[in-house]
């Protein structure tokens, strides 16, 4: 597991391993495919997810040596499943926000392996509100 990315000075608690999956519209050629080559991604209208200065998206291609065909950038996931469920391109989304959504898309796995941390960052575990010790005790039991 990758350390959370954060400040030394902050304790962390995993939560997630959150898988990132292409997210194509419904008629789309790539979901013949048991998993969508990351390459193959380049070659669409991409719309990019970014939400702050570590942008998980953006790392699946650079660790790659791949550079996407960007259409759009937005930090908005719905924006994003509206516009490919429009066809206007394709993109990659966290598993998490694809559960239940009323965007007729499909999610598909990555020919390579990528996924966000989720986690919880306190400056001390000792020393927060009850309701936060509350709330870090049920995330130790669920």
């Amino acid at each position: 597991m990758d350390r959370l990315p954060t400040k030394p000075e902050f304790e962390t608690i995993f939560l997630e391993c959150d898988r990132l999956l292409a997210v194509l519209p419904q008629n789309h050629k790539l979901i013949q495919c048991d998993k969508v080559p990351v390459a193959e991604l380049c070659n669409e209208p991409f719309m990019l997810l970014e939400k702050g200065a570590k942008a998980e998206v953006s790392e699946i291609f650079e660790k790659n040596g791949l550079t996407p065909w960007v259409h759009f950038t937005t930090w908005d996931d719905y924006a994003i499943m509206s516009m490919v469920e429009s066809g206007l391109g394709i993109a990659i989304l966290p598993e998490l926000i694809l559960k239940r959504v009323p965007y007729r898309i499909i999610a598909k796995e990555l020919d390579v392996p990528a996924y966000r941390n989720i986690g919880l960052a306190v400056r001390d575990k000792n020393t927060v509100s009850l309701a936060m010790k509350r709330f870090i005790d049920y995330l130790e039991y669920r």
